[in-house]
């Protein structure tokens, strides 16, 4: 690598621009499949459910006909009473199922509709926290026409019937308390249908029941918490794919996966048996997968994406990014799932964290970057806040820049805060919590972990990141002075633009200071609009580096050695280069100022051009410029795709910009 003679590296790397596997999967094709079907799904949200009862367990006995696209049976949800004196309900069921009868203890009760709600008179007045069963008899065809959906399709002429509840769509085919807050304690489901086909659903596969005509049962059991959204079927000619999970000498687990009767190729194979490597891997990082007792696996399902149902994700795009997303939503939206939709990053945030947690694990520190440094250009892109204001809206949810990749982003900072050891016990302690573990939770509820495991408060940091908006954007200015012998001081001003909430942000920022004789790194607490820090290092500073380790999504507008200032009438100005991103052409302007009589005014303006690695891959000018604004046209056909550098220097003044190439 060339040595660079320069005063200021902008370390601002971010990596390979299309590594955003499963964001625009999961989150893009929700938003795609359901969206051209929603015009305005508010109005029949009516959430949260019913918030007087506790539902402790469900059973679905239902059986699925793909020739009359019928879902038909009942379904039994045993609940607790929250109030004292406890006469009326209300349940969740699309408007467009009818409901032939509602009985408790073998005894029918009276019920009324409205809208997509069943409001049911109760056969006695229950306590508070008295146990009480309704069966619901049921029948028609499942809705399809929001975020939420059952499906009638086919594969090559093959019958394909599944489910997709989140967030709002398991009232479309079965009658429940439509509330992610509210988990049961288990779940039966027993899923009947042609015997050519298999249905598959969550938890373990407890008995197959030949019903001697042309038709079988597969009853399917969870025995741990689950919340309604993520009870699913899928139901076609699978072709099985089995391995084992086994953890140490007591915790071992099948590993299932059901295939399109064609698709189990050797491709196929080697895909889905990475699956056993994930499971370690965030075993280890995590805690032991948190359904060991029954299984994991995939379900081939019509859909260009995923979706993280407990024990058996639906899939239909076969990547590694899609495949550990989904499987780590297993501890992080399955075993502890987002109270309400607001908190939608504790689950796809976590999530997409998690796939750079694997790439890490398994091709080094270099791969974990680029894998962050993407999810940085996408959180770039990200407008409002984490917190979703608008639960009504799917595409608020669901949004990809800001539920997924900004709060993977936000995780990657917190774990710059708090240290790699420290973060990972935070996220181990969050899913043993007593209180929280298959259960639900907010932000709030994440933060007071890492607080009490970190020992300082990180009220600044959560406010900023998941209430506001935006990013820091930092303009640095550094100059140096001798102390004595061979200590300098360092004077550091870092200067944030104005942003409108927060006003600024607080962060701690690492600073390294290269200098003849060492390199010594500092963490400056900055908490301020405008802040000045003094630092003593040893030896004559040559370089400064801002937040080398790119640890916070960021803009630096630049970093300029202000020794020399007086000798400038008025400021250098390097501009974005346009168009960004590129292909293969883009233009860079700047302007050279009216200099004053200096020995600064013999030495050349040079415009260069390097990569993330510091390697000169372009010199665009090397030449005395008189005052005036400049422009140079750069073409990089002979480059590959990714992130570039281009930085002008004169004298003690160094600006470098950042750069995409995307072919």
């Amino acid at each position: 690598m060339k040595s660079r003679n320069i005063f200021i590296i902008l370390l601002l790397i971010s990596g390979s621009i299309f590594a955003q596997g499963n964001q625009n999967l999961c989150s893009k094709a929700k938003i795609d499949f359901y969206g051209r079907k929603l015009l305005n799904k508010s109005a029949q949200l009516n959430y949260p459910g019913d918030n007087n009862y506790d539902v402790k367990y469900y059973k679905l006995n239902i059986a699925v006909s793909y020739a009359s696209q019928m879902v038909s049976g009942t379904v039994t949800m045993q609940a607790t009473s929250l109030v004292d004196g406890l006469k009326t309900i209300f349940m969740d069921l699309v408007s467009s199922m009818s409901v032939s009868n509602i009985s408790m203890n073998g005894k029918p009760v009276n019920f009324t509709r409205s809208g997509n709600k069943i409001n049911i008179t109760l056969d006695n007045y229950y306590k508070l926290n008295e146990i009480f069963s309704i069966d619901i008899t049921y029948s028609g065809k499942p809705a399809s026409e929001g975020f939420g959906s059952f499906e009638f399709t086919n594969y090559n002429g093959h019958p394909v019937m599944w489910s997709l509840s989140e967030p709002y769509g398991a009232k479309d085919w079965w009658p429940c308390k439509d509330d992610p807050s509210d988990k049961a304690d288990s779940a039966d489901i027993w899923l009947t249908s042609l015997n050519t086909m298999t249905p598959v659903s969550n938890g373990r596969l407890i008995e197959i029941v030949d019903n001697h005509d042309d038709t079988h049962t597969y009853k399917w059991k969870s025995v741990y918490p689950i919340a309604n959204y993520l009870i699913s079927l899928a139901i076609t000619d699978y072709v099985v794919h089995k391995n084992y999970f086994i953890y140490n000498n007591t915790d071992t687990m099948e590993v299932v996966h059901y295939n399109y009767y064609d698709r189990l190729t050797p491709t196929r194979i080697s895909i889905l048996d990475k699956t056993v490597d994930m499971l370690n891997v965030f075993s280890d990082k995590f805690g032991l997968y948190p359904f060991v007792n029954e299984k994991y696996g995939h379900a081939e399902f019509g859909w260009s994406g995923g979706m993280e149902h407990q024990t058996c994700t639906s899939i239909g795009a076969y990547l590694q990014d899609v495949v550990s997303h989904e499987l780590a939503h297993q501890w992080f939206g399955d075993k502890i799932t987002c109270k309400d939709w607001h908190h939608i990053w504790l689950n796809e945030g976590f999530a997409t964290y998690s796939e750079s947690i694997y790439k890490e694990e398994k091709f080094g520190l270099a791969a974990y970057k680029s894998s962050i440094q993407n999810e940085m250009i996408e959180a770039f892109k990200a407008l409002g806040s984490i917190y979703v204001q608008d639960i009504s809206s799917v595409n608020e949810i669901f949004d990809s820049q800001r539920s997924y990749s900004k709060g993977a982003v936000v995780l990657h900072m917190l774990r710059g805060i708090v240290g790699t050891n420290a973060f990972f016990q935070i996220l181990k302690t969050y899913l043993d919590d007593p209180q929280l573990a298959y259960g639900v939770a907010t932000t709030e509820d994440f933060q007071s972990v890492a607080e009490n495991i970190y020992g300082q408060s990180l009220d600044y940091f959560f406010k900023q990141w998941i209430y506001g908006e935006n990013y820091p954007k930092y303009t640095v200015d550094w100059s140096s002075e001798i102390i004595g012998g061979n200590k300098f001081n360092v004077r550091i001003s870092i200067n944030q633009t104005a942003n409108k909430k927060p006003s600024y942000f607080t962060m701690p920022i690492q600073i390294r200071v290269k200098t003849d004789i060492k390199d010594t790194t500092f963490t400056l607490f900055n908490d301020q609009l405008n802040q000045v820090f003094n630092i003593e290092v040893t030896g004559n500073p040559i370089l400064l580096y801002f937040d080398p380790k790119n640890w916070i999504l960021k803009k630096v507008n630049s970093i300029t050695s202000v020794d020399d200032k007086t000798n400038i009438d008025f400021s250098f100005s390097l501009e974005q280069n346009y168009p960004n991103p590129f292909n293969p052409v883009t233009t860079i302007k700047y302007s050279i100022p009216k200099l004053k009589a200096s020995t600064l005014s013999n030495q050349n303006v040079v415009l260069s051009v390097f990569d993330v690695l510091g390697k000169d891959v372009a010199l665009l000018v090397n030449e005395h410029k008189t005052a005036g604004n400049y422009k140079v046209n750069f073409d990089a056909s002979s480059l590959a795709n990714g992130i570039y550098f281009y930085q002008l220097r004169f004298g003690n003044f160094t600006q470098t910009k950042k750069m995409i190439l995307m072919k």
